[in-house]
């Protein structure tokens, strides 16, 4: 059974803040006393250091987290060269098997109230031939957190990625607005360009404005969450 308040978050592309919403959710699920563990199940893009090999998102959320899990559960694939993830694992003779994670994150539940699962790239990366990080959080069953970086061009591709995720059966809990471009014209009109159409054809709350951080923390991004919706939200299912 899963958790009480376990998320699956994804975004609209790469390098938009994923890592540190996730990180940030953690954060703020753990001031409200939550037991708190992070997955990254699949990650691209790996560093050896002191004999081991490290990725840089997986370790933030790991910092974030306040129940410390095996990264042989948090992260059972790690890909060392940092592209998509399907060429990734073709290089390296690697294949995803989501039953595994499945079973990976039975184990992480079993640690933890609170479980943020990050995925890889944007909704419908793929991870082989036949499968990509919707097939992915369709196998997990959880609630989906959508990450918006805030760009030029960000209205597009977050209405496919909500309408994405809504055509995959999944329930879309909210999303979180991250401002990667601090020189983005028209930022609040943009935000509430997506608020109302979330809100109108999904009852997708707005979950937080993270600004544009020079030194990004968790803490940090945490100040700018209200998860207030995802506990209520949570609260109705138990």
């Amino acid at each position: 059974m899963n958790p009480s308040y376990s998320f699956f978050v994804t975004g609209t592309d790469t390098e938009i803040g994923k890592t540190l919403t996730s990180a940030a959710l953690l954060s703020a699920f753990g001031a409200r006393g939550l037991r708190t563990a992070a997955m990254k199940p699949i990650a691209a893009g790996a560093e050896y250091r002191n004999g081991v090999w490290h990725n840089e998102d997986a370790d933030f959320l790991a910092h974030a987290a306040n129940v410390t899990l095996p990264r042989t559960l948090t992260t059972p694939y790690l890909c060392k060269e940092a592209c998509a993830p399907h060429l990734a694992a073709k290089q390296e003779g690697i294949r995803f098997d989501i039953e595994q994670i499945r079973q990976c994150y039975a184990t992480v539940a079993q640690a933890a109230d609170c479980v943020v699962v990050e995925g890889v790239g944007g909704f419908r990366v793929p991870l082989d031939d036949h499968y990509d990080t919707a097939d992915l959080a369709c196998a997990l069953k959880l609630p989906v957190v959508l990450v918006v970086g805030l760009r030029l061009g960000c209205l597009n591709h977050a209405l496919l990625s909500a309408a994405a995720i809504c055509a995959s059966g999944l329930t879309f809990v909210g999303w979180v607005a991250n401002q990667i471009d601090p020189t983005m014209r028209y930022l609040d009109e943009n935000i509430a360009t997506l608020r109302m159409r979330f809100e109108q054809q999904y009852n997708a709350p707005l979950l937080g404005k993270i600004p544009y951080l020079e030194s990004p923390s968790a803490a940090a991004a945490a100040l700018h969450l209200n998860i207030d919706p995802l506990l209520a939200l949570c609260a109705k299912r138990l």
